[in-house]
């Protein structure tokens, strides 16, 4: 970032205070940071998403189930961000020199964000989803359908990446003679950054936390009560009873992970992220500003790790996916096992 830019306005001394003196002496331990945090998410975060949209594409008349196109549509997001991964972890072990063009800086800040809203949003729509078939059964199948619900994650990518558009103009900056990506290009820049959080945090992630907290809350008052409103019986007393006890308990489970992405990976990464900018923009004390800086840095780990968590919750929350992982191990095992007792019967018949 070019000094005789940040000393060009006497209103952005702090500004300029805040990052040359604070920000760059502590790029070590935001390098070290991400470029562990990348190494482990790269292969797993690639691995696990496009296992889980074969594993999606696998189940048949399944796959045009509500609850399934949106976490296929998660999935995409998960793995398109995993493929940026490379690039960031190329740019953090060379010590923040960005060796790659500008449009490719740009789509990575891009699409970080993209990805980070897209699964809010579509984390939200599956709490949605499972609230309606559990408390209000006959709605769900009427309004419903996969028709619909693909237009709605269609209108989901399309708001989020109309919304985060912005961030396409933040591209490749001069700073210390290098290249640099992932840096504001102006002290300007803080200032419009600042209005962008507050936007992001109020609709990209308040209203989906208190959406998602609302079904839950609803879902389970409804798991709690002894009695089947809509069937007139206690819960239980039947077969049918114990399908619908078991398919709420898995609504419960998918929720609570939900709940639990969102405190995890979300929750602490927007609260800093906003206390950061205001000590950026208003010259907060350096130290304080470079412990935020550092805070920053653990929390967006934690917030690109949700490319991570995403697939445990397809495992956990959906009996058909847990029923194609453990036929494709028990199809390994047995393939192992049969090579193991060929490779001894040859051996057998060698040495005879």
């Amino acid at each position: 970032m070019n000094v005789s830019l940040l000393n060009a306005s006497m209103g952005n001394v702090s500004i300029n205070e805040s990052l040359v003196t604070c920000f760059h002496k502590d790029d070590e331990f935001k390098y070290r940071a991400y470029t562990s945090t990348y190494l482990v998410l790269f292969p797993v975060a690639i691995l696990c998403n496009i296992g889980a949209l074969v594993f999606f594409f696998l189940q048949g008349s399944r796959r045009s189930s509500a609850s399934c196109i949106v976490m296929m549509n998660l999935a995409i997001s998960d793995g398109s961000f995993s493929l940026t991964l490379p690039l960031r972890l190329a740019y953090y072990y060379k010590g923040g020199v960005w060796i790659f063009p500008d449009w490719l800086c740009r789509l990575c800040v891009y699409g970080f964000y993209v990805n980070l809203y897209t699964s809010i949003l579509f984390l939200t729509l599956l709490s949605v989803l499972r609230w309606l078939a559990v408390n209000h059964p006959l709605r769900h199948r009427a309004l419903v359908t996969p028709l619909r619900t693909l237009l709605v994650c269609l209108g989901v990518w399309l708001c989020v990446g109309v919304a985060s558009a912005p961030f396409l103009t933040e591209g490749v900056t001069h700073r210390g003679g290098s290249l640099r990506c992932f840096e504001p290009s102006s002290p300007s820049s803080w200032g419009r950054i600042l209005i962008l959080n507050y936007l992001a945090l109020a609709l990209g992630f308040l209203f989906p936390f208190l959406t998602i907290i609302v079904c839950y809350s609803r879902i389970v008052r409804r798991l709690t009560s002894r009695f089947d409103v809509h069937s007139g019986s206690l819960s239980g007393s039947s077969q049918s009873g114990n399908t619908r006890r078991r398919n709420r308990r898995r609504s419960v489970h998918l929720v609570s992970m939900v709940t639990a992405t969102f405190l995890l990976c979300f929750l602490p990464y927007h609260v800093i992220r906003s206390l950061h900018l205001h000590a950026v923009c208003g010259g907060w004390n350096c130290t304080v500003t470079k412990a935020l800086q550092r805070a920053v840095v653990v929390t967006l780990c934690l917030a690109a790790s949700n490319s991570v968590v995403n697939p445990l919750l397809y495992y956990y929350s959906t009996r058909t996916f847990r029923e194609h992982v453990r036929d494709a191990q028990s199809s390994i095992r047995r393939t192992g096992s049969n090579r193991t007792r060929l490779s001894l019967k040859s051996r057998r018949n060698t040495t005879s």
